[in-house]
């Protein structure tokens, strides 16, 4: 029974000395994990939502253009803009080419003045 250790014990028995190469290693093997741990990982997830903030802005520019290209093509279809009778269009032929292009600046200035006002709620510096 000498050599059997007490089951009431509620310490563990104390380790063995390292050397310092096996400390050295331990204290590179910690600070490796450390830097992954507070720079991989926080920027992982920060290019999965900048990979869904890409993809949204890319998917709403292209219905954006596609929606100003069908309202040129609906203006042009209007006889006051676009006369068939005459070889180039009529005296307003160029009066859709000037809304469509109204109509998509009035859209650029509504996303400046949204990420203007997001800018200054969250204060961020120009």
């Amino acid at each position: 029974m000498a050599d059997e250790p007490s089951r009431t014990r509620p310490w563990s028995a104390p380790q063995q000395q390292k050397g310092p190469t096996v400390q050295v290693t331990e204290l590179k093997d910690l600070v490796v994990s450390y830097a992954k741990q507070e720079t991989l990982d926080p920027l992982k997830v920060l290019w999965s939502h900048l990979g869904y903030g890409i993809a949204g802005s890319i998917c709403l520019g292209t219905g954006i253009c596609f929606g100003l290209l069908a309202l040129l093509r609906g203006l042009q279809t209007v006889t006051i803009f676009n006369d068939p009778a005459e070889a180039d269009g009529g005296t307003f032929s160029w009066a859709p080419y000037f809304i469509v292009m109204v109509v998509g600046l009035v859209i650029a200035g509504l996303f400046l003045r949204t990420l203007y006002k997001m800018t200054q709620t969250q204060g961020m510096t120009r």
